[in-house]
């Protein structure tokens, strides 16, 4: 049977056993906790700071002025479309038959006067016949001179029965028969002296020589047209309206026109509604409405315009034309929200009056909207928005 026996316990450990060395070996172990964990917070907090430095900032894209869509007043107007056409024109001919044009004393484009001689033709042959006629005339009377007078002494013979009834009926049918031939000569010689005044054509009016297919020298037919002339110099727009706005034009409206889609201001004239015409035409469903044209304007007849006419005015919401960009046949503003982000809108407009442009839908009165460089913007871009009124 072994018995064992223990060693006696070491001084030393039963020193470091004691209460007193128990506490100090616990706080130097939280010691070693702390800073541990200090190591580790430290290098944590500093990349967390050098990630917060090295973040990079937004920049703005641009500097931008913004504005909000204004009430204005714009006036209501009626577009139409149409040609411009001579008030009225006049075919000028002859009325001479086979005689030669001698001389043609207007051109195209000449103001010509009422009675003013435009052409003439050779009058010989006229004049001939002229002093045939007359010749005639002159025969006739001296045959009814003397008829007359037989005629008058047979009616102071009558009641001596010197002569027969028959011979006095002989001579008074004389009388009255050569007074028929002499006034059928003069009638002969009233149309060959309108024939010869027939050989000068004159201007049935004041106007413009619009055309001329007289040639000196040729031989023409009665009725040959020789000049087209407008009227007056008057000119008239003659525009196409749908039936359904028809009602709404009033004679005595004023008319704005532009001249072949020219914007030059020299192309712009305003004209006068004269009259709307009473029928519409059946296949298109317009009607012709007759505007007239002030004089000495560039317009032109066969020109095409386009016109406005004057309705009245009233107030709508309107964004400055720099305002509004296009893209794609549609229109955009640029709205800047809070963030100073903008947020693209597609816009509906409406009218245009100068740098002004109607806002039908799309934006509110309170809008924040970039009014210039909205062409080097995109969606979502950031800017910087200034009071100035001119942005750098």
């Amino acid at each position: 049977m072994h018995i064992w026996h223990t060693p006696p316990p070491d001084p030393a450990s039963r020193a470091a056993a004691t209460p007193g060395n128990r506490t100090r070996t616990r706080w130097t172990a939280a010691a070693v906790v702390v800073a541990t964990v200090i190591a580790i917070a430290l290098p944590l907090s500093a990349r967390t700071a050098d990630d917060a430095t090295s973040r990079p900032t937004v920049r703005p894209a641009l500097t931008v002025t913004t504005t909000q869509p204004q009430r204005t007043e714009l006036p209501l107007t009626l577009t139409a479309n149409g040609s411009i056409a001579a008030w009225q024109e006049a075919s000028i001919g002859t009325e001479a038959n086979g005689l030669r044009l001698a001389s043609v004393r207007v051109n195209v484009g000449d103001v010509v006067k009422r009675g003013q001689v435009l052409a003439t033709f050779a009058p010989e042959t006229v004049e001939a016949d002229v002093g045939q006629i007359e010749a005639g005339v002159a025969e006739a009377e001296a045959t009814a001179a003397e008829a007359a007078a037989n005629a008058e002494r047979a009616r102071s013979l009558q009641a001596t029965g010197a002569l027969s009834a028959q011979q006095i009926n002989q001579y008074l049918t004389a009388e009255r028969t050569a007074q028929a031939r002499l006034e059928s000569q003069r009638a002969a010689a009233r149309i060959q002296q309108l024939r010869l005044k027939q050989t000068q054509v004159l201007a049935p009016d004041q106007g413009v020589i619009s055309s001329r297919s007289a040639t000196v020298g040729a031989v023409l037919p009665a009725g040959q047209e020789l000049f087209r002339m407008i009227r007056q110099g008057r000119l008239e727009w003659r525009a196409e309206v749908q039936a359904t706005d028809l009602s709404k034009l009033k004679p005595g409206m004023p008319v704005r026109m532009a001249l072949s889609n020219d914007a030059s201001p020299g192309s712009r004239i305003t004209g006068t509604l004269r009259i709307v015409a009473p029928t519409v035409d059946a296949q298109t469903r317009n009607g012709l409405v007759y505007v007239d044209l002030p004089g000495g304007s560039v317009a032109r007849a066969g020109m095409f315009a386009t016109g406005e006419f004057q309705l009245g005015s009233s107030h709508a919401l309107t964004l400055p034309q720099s305002a509004v960009k296009l893209r794609d046949g549609f229109s955009y503003a640029l709205r800047v929200g809070p963030d100073s982000k903008v947020r693209e809108t597609k816009l509906s407009v409406g009218r245009r009056e100068g740098d002004r442009i109607e806002i039908t839908g799309g934006l509110d009165a309170t809008a924040q909207v970039v009014v210039s460089g909205v062409g080097f913007l995109a969606d979502g871009d950031t800017v910087r928005v200034v009071t100035d009124a001119v942005a750098p």
